[in-house]
């Protein structure tokens, strides 16, 4: 039984990996490392002697030098097409290490100066009458405030955020689903002080007074199209092979949806959510305006002014008079938040993995 011939091209001579005898060549699996250390090396020497002070320059030149001297190593011992995929490797870890430094940078600033009033009594007190120049005093006030305000614009946001998007993936045909993608992506780029300007509207209507639920209506109005956004990407994850079995069966679209839809996907709605919680639980500008800040605790959302960590954090550097103790106080509120966000999405991981549907034993 006759072959049919290939008739692919060979890549060029210079493209091809080098070979001795029956074996390709190829470089040591550390020769990236040994590259990247010959180049950060080089790029200081280079650097020093130029008379260069920032290190960002030297970190630039490092770069470059790493790039090329990757593509030079592996062209003249793999070839130029392995030597092409090697930088494009190279230029990847580059970005994610350019994108790494300042996020490292931030939380080891935040570390640094925060753990210099981070106690269990800093945790467990008020401001109450102290001044903002005066030691002392805590965030108990503000983490009561964050907690009801970010956790009533969670309740609100998620039960409609999730059934928008199950509108959108499962049922939504024609000019209303349109409508409502138009506005969720409109809703999407909303700054959050138009949000606090539109709720603070209502207030000034009904005459109301600064409370915290207002504050959560504000944060719910960013986070639903979060929400909808990465939970409709997750809906449309799922299968459709998965919903027509289902159906197949004879068991309903809506049960379908709930028991076969919605607990595939739940490890991307949670993390979405997640994201959302997180997207929300730094901003300032709508607790300004609706809840005002309070230096005692307040338990009850719906009536009275609140404090909240971001508004916390404002208020001690923009109050401080240049008191040391009111900016250690900000970085120790700042580093609670961080560990607020962290922990969640620690949460949010868990969660996913055990409501994760099984595939094996």
């Amino acid at each position: 039984m006759s072959r049919t011939p290939d008739l692919t091209p060979l890549p060029p001579v210079e493209d091809r990996p080098r070979t001795s005898g029956l074996r390709t060549s190829h470089l040591p699996r550390w020769t990236p490392w040994a590259t990247a250390v010959g180049s950060v090396a080089a790029g200081c020497a280079i650097g020093l002697g130029a008379g260069l002070d920032s290190e960002v320059q030297w970190g630039l030149i490092a770069a470059v030098l790493f790039v090329a001297g990757t593509y030079g190593l592996a062209a003249s011992v793999e070839g130029r097409r392995q030597a092409r995929d090697r930088v494009a490797t190279s230029i990847v870890w580059l970005a994610f290490i350019v994108a790494v430094i300042p996020l490292a940078s931030l939380v080891q600033e935040t570390v640094r100066r925060g753990v210099k009033v981070l106690d269990p009594y800093f945790l467990s007190h008020s401001m109450g009458t102290v001044a903002d120049a005066e030691p002392g005093g805590g965030i108990y006030h503000a983490i009561i405030g964050s907690l009801e305000q970010v956790g009533l614009a969670t309740l609100i946001s998620v039960p409609l955020g999730l059934l928008t998007a199950i509108y959108l993936v499962e049922y939504g045909r024609g000019k209303l689903a349109r409508t409502v993608t138009f506005f969720v992506d409109v809703m999407t780029g909303i700054p959050s002080i138009v949000a606090g300007l539109f709720i603070l509207s209502l207030m000034l209507i009904f005459k109301m007074e600064p409370f915290g639920f207002a504050g959560s209506l504000a944060l719910s109005i960013l986070m639903i199209p979060v929400v909808v956004r990465s939970t409709e990407e997750m809906l449309k994850l799922v299968s459709n092979e998965l919903r027509e079995a289902s159906l197949a069966l004879g068991i309903p679209k809506w049960r379908t949806i709930l028991k076969v839809v919605l607990p595939t996907s739940i490890g991307g709605i949670t993390t979405g959510v997640m994201l959302a919680v997180a997207r929300i639980a730094g901003e300032t500008a709508p607790v300004l305006l609706l809840v005002w800040g309070a230096s005692t605790i307040n338990m009850d959302p719906f009536s009275g002014a609140q404090s909240s960590l971001p508004l916390y954090i404002y208020q001690q550097y923009a109050n401080s008079g240049g008191s040391d103790a009111a900016y250690n106080r900000a970085w120790a509120a700042a580093l609670t938040l961080i560990a607020f966000v962290m922990i969640l999405n620690l949460a949010a991981r868990g969660v996913a993995r055990w409501k994760a549907p099984k595939t094996g034993r």
